[in-house]
């Protein structure tokens, strides 16, 4: 019978597995076997810690196998924590183990270890296909206790791990550590307070979830013993996640060195531990490179070096490692060197032909080739050519005095794997004559029998003018007489202005480079241009623009035109026009400078085959209409007591906002009820009033009936569009009359009336008696007596001189106040007080007088009046030399005369119309020397000799005895004083 080892292995069946070579040598021990147990467990179980990784390290060895025995086996191994029941850990670890073989395993623990004492065992099982079953676990190795504590010194407080390198999102476990059981210890993380567990009386334990990168120094972590106030923390160190290498790849542009290159991802790197490091690993080789750069590496290749590579990139920092690999085959992956020496030669206006160099890779190595031809900022042209070394284009189609920029580009031709850098070069092509004609189009205004021809034109494009342009010609042709004018119009001019009779021309307009000419546009102006007369229709802007339609031209037209006024309330008011086909009979005009509120108009013409425009029809309308900004000024007329007029004027139409399709009267008074026609309304400033609607835009007055006497309205006229009314600013305000004071006026209109014709008719009749009764001085020069006097012996008499008569009166009237008359030699001076009618002083002739003559004084009462009012009266001084004995020169009429003639002029204005009046005296001519027996007994009155005006301050001294004078005589107060 068969027996079996002390592990219950039959003896047969571990014969039965043992290879052919172990046969022999098991066979001999097989008694041995047989009689002992085979001892296949671990032995020698040593435990040390790493406390930077938190980790355990297990090494044992198997006894029992025997010199160059190998066995599969599996090992079980148990952790604690604290205390050897509480087993935190169990797993197991699969092997092949030699003979004499040391063991070596190790475990990381997420709690620091020295938080608390760990506890570790193992046992065995031979899991070989050789021992047959059952295959039975050894027993236990005793536990083997890992405590730390010990060693830690004599601080009160610990914390742990220390500098601890995690990754962002991984769960950490913070402890601390006490010499003595206290639970007045708080600990923050990030200065945030945070609760832990309890492990045992000295130990709390902290577990941190889904670690966040706060910052590359770290996040902070510390306790705080409260009552003696010692700290101890930590510094957490957060790493990113090392990513994967993206997009790896490698190419070679030579044959000569292959570039691999990579996107690294986010960069792990701390303060304190370096960033990930790159290395790559050729499997088909075996060689390795460690790369010095993040994101590139190099390999160098060889003559003989295989066309097929299998690269592998490795990627680890402190925490992980990462790796991705690629197969390529060589000739696939060429990125081609860029291309060199690029020349543009035999550029003309419309050509260029263009040549470029590439790098030789190798003999027959075809390239593809890629031409980009740049104008304005954008690719116009793309060519694609084949080339071995060199290659050449030809560009075509281009434009004359044009700027463009051409680049070219190349890569692998059979197996394409990357374009090269671009390399580019700029050219410019020649100038051309204009290609086409100029866009011309014209405004004709009727002035004065002759026509005012504004010429606009639109300057080519830099496409048709194919250079710069110089100047505009403009030749003006009669088409009614054989004559013709041409003009030079300098650039960057777009127009000009003609002055035409009312005949029929032609007018030719061409564009003109350093090159050439363009084709000529041509536009007739008939009799009838700028006379036109059609209707206007209206047309309603959107937000697409104007949309415009129009009946077409009777006849064939070869176009249409549609003109309008970008700013139709300037004076320049920027004119557009619009060219369209000959069967077009609606546009959209864009609202690129269309305004609201302003009133564009839209004139459409046709162009027959003569080239001459005929006005079809108008349209006027609004882009968007706005309310009116301001209300028309309104009169007031036909106030009574009962009603009133209203009346105003029409809004120029370039100022009004929109359509007037009526207004509103706004009527606001005490009373709450509103007239016939109105209706309530509430204004912006919430106010209540009456309105009326005028639904005629046309009506331009209004009667406001069925008002109240004596009563104080206030009223507004606003207008109104389609959008809104005007403001309700100031309101008018009125008062309505009495309502008998109409009557009152018809009464006193017609007495003022009379009583002004009464008057005038008064002052008129004034005037005639005044002439009758009172009629004016006359001019001794020019009066009838002269015609009288018939002297031979003088035929020149004329007017007595003063020396030949004396006055015989001097008469003082109205004389004031306050004034004294004096004389001298009296002893008594006459005051004014005292003499309120006229005085006369008569000075008669004296004895020994020796006058040819009588001479005859006379008082003329017509003639009286103040000193102020006439114009040739004065006060006669007495001559200061005269003795005080004698009567003021008066020793004879002569010298009396003669002082009146002589001082008469300087005495002018020297008396006031307060002292004294003016009377008027004459005296009868006198005959001359010669005829003194001839003068008559009663001479003629009518005949006089001199005419003077004497003040009334003049006065004669009173006499005294030496007097010459006979007597002077005062009239009697009683009679001529009051």
């Amino acid at each position: 019978m068969s027996g079996r080892t002390s592990y219950g292995i039959s003896e047969e069946l571990l014969v039965r597995h043992l290879r052919p070579h172990e046969d022999q040598h098991l066979r001999s021990t097989f008694a041995v076997v047989l009689s002992e147990p085979l001892l296949l467990t671990p032995e020698s179980l040593k435990v040390s810690i790493n406390s930077t990784q938190q980790r355990l390290h297990l090494q044992w060895h198997v006894h029992g196998l025997t010199s160059h025995q190998e066995l599969k086996m599996v090992f079980q191994i148990e952790i604690s924590r604290i205390k050897t029941s509480n087993v935190i850990w169990a797993g197991k670890y699969s092997t092949v183990v030699k003979w004499d073989q040391v063991l070596h395993w190790s475990w990381e623990s997420e709690l620091p270890l020295e938080c608390a004492t760990h506890f570790v065992r193992v046992r065995s099982l031979a899991d070989d296909a050789r021992v047959p079953e059952p295959r039975l676990w050894s027993r236990w190795t005793s536990w083997e206790e890992v405590d730390v504590q010990n060693s830690l010194g004599h601080d009160p407080l610990f914390v742990f791990p220390q500098d601890k390198l995690v990754e962002e999102g991984s769960n950490v476990t913070i402890c601390y550590v006490s010499r003595s059981p206290r639970n007045d210890i708080s600990c923050y993380l990030e200065g945030v307070k945070i609760y832990g567990e309890q492990l045992d009386p000295n130990v709390s334990a902290f577990n941190l979830n889904n670690v966040p990168f706060i910052r590359k120094r770290g996040t902070n972590f510390f306790c705080k013993v409260n009552e003696s106030g010692v700290i101890k923390g930590i510094v957490l160190f957060v790493t990113k996640v090392l990513e994967e290498p993206k997009d790896f790849s490698c190419e070679t542009r030579d044959f000569k060195t292959l570039k691999c290159a990579w996107d690294p991802g986010t960069d792990t790197g701390l303060p304190k531990y370096s960033s990930q490091s790159y290395s790559l690993f050729e499997s088909f080789s075996g060689k390795k490179k460690v790369c010095e750069q993040r994101n590139w590496c190099t390999w160098q290749l060889t003559q003989d070096s295989q066309e097929t590579y299998n690269f592998t990139l490795l990627a680890e920092n402190h925490v992980r490692r990462r790796s991705v690999s690629i197969s390529f085959n060589l000739t696939h992956r060429v990125h081609p060197m860029t291309p060199f020496n690029v020349v543009l030669e035999n550029i003309s206006a419309t050509n260029a032909s263009m040549t470029w160099k590439v790098h030789s890779i190798g003999n027959h190595f075809t390239f593809l080739c890629q031409i980009e031809l740049h104008g304005e900022g954008k690719v116009i042209q793309q060519h694609n050519v084949s080339i071995e070394t060199n290659g050449q284009y030809f560009l075509s189609e281009l434009e004359p005095l044009t700027e463009y920029m051409t680049r070219v580009r190349c890569a692998a031709a059979n197996h394409f794997w990357k374009w090269s850098e671009w390399i580019g070069q700029n050219f410019s092509t020649l100038e051309a004559a204009p290609s086409k004609a100029l866009d011309v189009w014209r405004n004709v205004k009727s002035v004065l029998g002759s026509r005012t021809v504004t010429l606009f034109w639109r300057p080519p494009s830099k496409l048709h003018a194919d250079g710069n342009i110089l100047f505009y010609n403009i030749v003006i042709e009669n088409l009614e007489k054989p004559s013709s004018l041409k003009l030079s119009i300098p650039a960057p001019a777009n127009g000009t202005e003609l002055t035409l009779d009312q005949g029929s021309y032609q007018i030719c307009v061409t564009a003109n480079n350093s090159v050439g000419t363009s084709p000529t546009s041509v536009i007739v102006i008939s009799r009838d241009s700028g006379t036109e007369v059609v209707k206007e229709g209206r047309v309603q802007g959107t937000e697409d623009g104007f949309s415009i339609s129009w009946k077409p031209l009777s006849g064939d037209a070869i176009g249409y035109v549609v003109d309008w006024c970008d700013r139709p309330r300037d004076q320049a008011c920027d004119l557009q026009w619009e060219n369209l086909g000959p069967k077009t009979t609606s546009t959209i005009i864009s609202p690129d400078a269309f305004r609201p509120g302003v009133r564009y108009n839209f004139r459409i013409y046709g162009i027959s085959t003569k080239r001459i425009a005929y006005l079809l029809e108008r349209k006027t309308g609004y882009f968007k209409e706005l309310a009116p900004s301001d209300n028309p000024p309104v009169v007031i007329s036909n106030l009574t007591s009962h009603s009133f007029n209203l009346s105003w004027k029409d809004y120029s139409l370039d100022s009004q906002p929109g359509f007037i399709q009526g207004y509103h009267v706004y009527l606001k008074s005490k009373e709450e009820q509103c007239q016939p026609g109105f209706e309530k309304a509430v204004l912006s400033d919430n106010s209540v009033c009456c309105k009326h609607k005028i639904d005629s835009p046309e009506q331009k007055t209004f009667l406001v009936e069925h008002l109240q006497p004596e009563s104080f309205y206030e009223f507004l006229v606003t207008p109104y569009t389609s959008v809104g009314e005007g403001p309700h600013n100031t309101f008018t305000k009125v008062t309505t009359p009495d309502e008998y004071s109409h009557i009152l006026i018809h009464i006193i209109l017609p007495m003022i009336f009379c009583l002004l014709l009464i008057m005038i008719l008064c002052y008129v009749k004034t005037q005639w008696m005044r002439e009758k009764c009172y009629p004016d001085i006359p001019d001794p020069y020019k009066s009838s007596v002269l015609s009288l006097i018939k002297s031979k012996e003088n035929p020149h008499l004329t007017i007595m001189n003063v020396n030949d008569c004396i006055p015989d009166a001097i008469e003082v009237v109205n004389k004031l106040e306050g004034r004294k008359i004096h004389f001298s030699g009296a002893k008594k001076s006459l005051t004014e007080t005292e003499c309120t009618k006229p005085v006369y002083l008569y000075l008669l002739p004296t004895e020994n007088y020796s006058s040819s003559g009588p001479c005859i004084c006379f008082e003329n009462f017509t003639y009286n009046q103040t000193a102020s009012d006439s114009g040739s009266c004065g006060h006669v001084p007495i001559p200061p030399e005269t003795p005080p004995s004698q009567v003021g020169l008066l020793t004879s009429p002569e010298n009396f005369l003669k002082t009146l003639e002589k001082n008469y002029v300087n005495s002018l204005g020297e008396i006031s119309a307060r002292e004294s009046s003016l009377n008027y005296v004459s005296q009868l001519a006198l005959p001359m020397s010669g005829d003194k027996d001839s003068f008559p007994a009663n001479p003629p009155v009518s005949e006089y000799k001199m005419q003077m005006a004497v003040p009334l301050g003049l006065t004669s001294p009173s006499p005294s005895e030496n007097s010459s004078l006979s007597s002077i005589t005062l009239l009697d107060h009683g009679e001529h004083c009051r």
